[in-house]
């Protein structure tokens, strides 16, 4: 499988974002996610020391020994983008249209994940990145998706906000490529281990993962 982050949320389908306590937890934490097969995960400017973390983290790989796709999340600025840029952040992804983020990731050629709520800001971001985050998704549900599906057929859609572990397969079904998920996976690492392998493609054929009919597009101003 692909190595980029579009390619593997397309297979992964769960995007954990973690909002942690402090450095030490996010570290914990990503180490477990990843124990369980989970390959690419979502760190936020909210956990204190955020940075530090990710820079612990970054090098890590999978438990299939596949290098690890730490991004951060709750990139609002330049100055953040930057710093996770510069600490490995293999990607970017911001709650809201982010002007100069995307300029940073643009001109350092990094995969940015943009939010938006409305048609046209999700429009936007698709049209800049290839990729949109649909936040908060939990307003529109999954009809709402399956509408932004329509009009956007190989866009990345990457609804996130208020979404339980059980309601992904209806998530998915509407056309989400992936699902932000912030809270309620297990902790037991038996049952974490088993909500990865319930998504992950049995079979892989030329064409990728089922659900991303497009190949990653170059990032564009």
């Amino acid at each position: 499988m692909s190595g980029h982050p579009y390619e593997v949320l397309a297979a992964q389908r769960l995007l954990p974002v973690l909002r942690n306590a402090d450095a030490d937890e996010a570290v914990r934490a990503t180490a477990a996610l990843l124990a369980a097969g989970c390959r690419a995960v979502e760190l936020t400017t909210s956990t204190p020391g955020w940075a530090g973390a990710l820079a612990r983290t970054a090098g890590l790989a999978d438990a299939h020994g596949r290098p690890a796709l730490i991004g951060v999340g709750t990139v609002t600025t330049a100055a953040q983008a930057r710093v996770a840029l510069d600490a490995g952040a293999a990607f970017l992804v911001s709650p809201y249209p982010a002007p100069e983020v995307r300029e940073v990731a643009v001109g350092r050629e990094a995969v940015f994940v943009e939010g938006g709520f409305t048609p046209a800001e999700v429009a936007a971001a698709v049209r800049a990145c290839g990729a949109a985050k649909v936040f908060p998704a939990h307003v529109g549900g999954p009809g709402f998706v399956r509408s932004l599906r329509a009009v956007l057929p190989d866009a990345v859609l990457i609804p996130t906000g208020g979404i339980r572990p059980d309601e992904v397969p209806g998530w998915i079904a509407a056309g989400a490529t992936a699902v932000g998920i912030g809270s309620g996976l297990p902790s037991d690492p038996e049952a974490l281990a088993a909500v990865f392998a319930r998504f992950r493609p049995a079979r892989q054929g030329r064409g990728g993962p089922a659900g991303h009919r497009a190949a990653p597009p170059e990032a564009r101003p």
